[in-house]
């Protein structure tokens, strides 16, 4: 069995960050070891919450692994709450990172052409400088426009999705993937880049609802297939399919969470969905 281990915050409520990963990659066969860099009453859509940084207990963490010769088969990174630990988490990466294991970096830090409440306009540069390590990394259109330092734009055409993903794979990363992009109404996908020229695109229907943790879920669900085995590409059509049926099953809920996508009842539906790629 793989074992990756995933350095994000952990929401005690709330459907994001490592409560969504350490189930969905668990479910996916995968072992999940965590590394914890905040821990947070909720998430900050909340109207009231607590934090408390963890940014100490990363290198300490990080030596006692080390101690005991524990290695990854994946390290997968989503939300960083600073620039500092931005530098720990390269750090990180120079320590654990192997010829043969994968390191994945969701920069989850923007949306909607804005960076989250929590971040200055200093933090893409330090952002970067973790892509920069990467394998792959899963920015969606906002976060690759500050990473790149090119205009975000709503209307858009390939020839521009094109550049960003160049520009993204000029941060050192070996695959630059785009999310939410859209060239026509009611479809939604995925685009990559990777140093070699090749290109993917998937695209589904484009859900008008949107919950919170559907970034954390998608990625999740990637970093899982790809140590199940599956291509790059499958991946992100696995994670793409995926997180749509889980929107719709929120949207038609009688539960009402409106503070995060309803993943729990699908997860049977992932196993079968991952079964059925992994036989092809």
């Amino acid at each position: 069995m793989k074992r990756i281990v995933t350095l994000q915050d952990i929401s005690c409520v709330g459907g994001c960050s490592i409560t969504v990963a350490l189930p969905v990659i668990a479910a996916m066969g995968v072992e999940c070891g965590i590394l914890p860099t905040a821990v947070l009453s909720t998430h900050t859509m909340f109207s009231s919450f607590t934090c408390k940084d963890l940014s100490d207990q990363i290198a300490p963490i990080a030596d006692a692994w080390e101690r005991e010769g524990i290695g990854f088969d994946g390290i997968y990174t989503g939300y960083l709450a600073s620039k500092s630990q931005c530098e720990q988490v390269c750090e990180f990466f120079d320590r654990f990172s192997t010829p043969d294991n994968l390191i994945l970096v969701d920069p989850a830090m923007a949306d909607n052409g804005k960076l989250y409440p929590a971040f200055d306009e200093s933090f893409p540069a330090a952002m970067a400088a973790v892509c920069g390590k990467a394998d792959i990394i899963v920015p969606n259109l906002t976060e690759a426009a500050l990473l790149t330092g090119m205009p975000y734009r709503t209307e858009y055409n390939q020839d521009y999705i094109r550049e960003l993903l160049e520009k993204l794979l000029a941060l050192g990363c070996r695959t630059a993937v785009l999310t939410g992009v859209s060239y026509e109404p009611g479809r939604l996908g995925v685009e990559y880049l990777n140093r070699d020229g090749e290109h993917f695109s998937y695209f589904t229907r484009h859900c008008p609802q949107s919950y919170h943790g559907t970034g954390d879920l998608y990625s999740s669900v990637v970093i899982g297939g790809l140590m199940r085995g599956l291509g790059l590409g499958d991946a992100l059509s696995l994670a793409a399919d995926f997180v749509v049926a889980c929107i719709e099953y929120t949207a038609s809920s009688d539960s009402k969470r409106w503070y995060a996508v309803e993943f729990e009842p699908l997860i049977g539906r992932l196993c079968q969905m991952l079964i059925e790629r992994t036989a092809k």
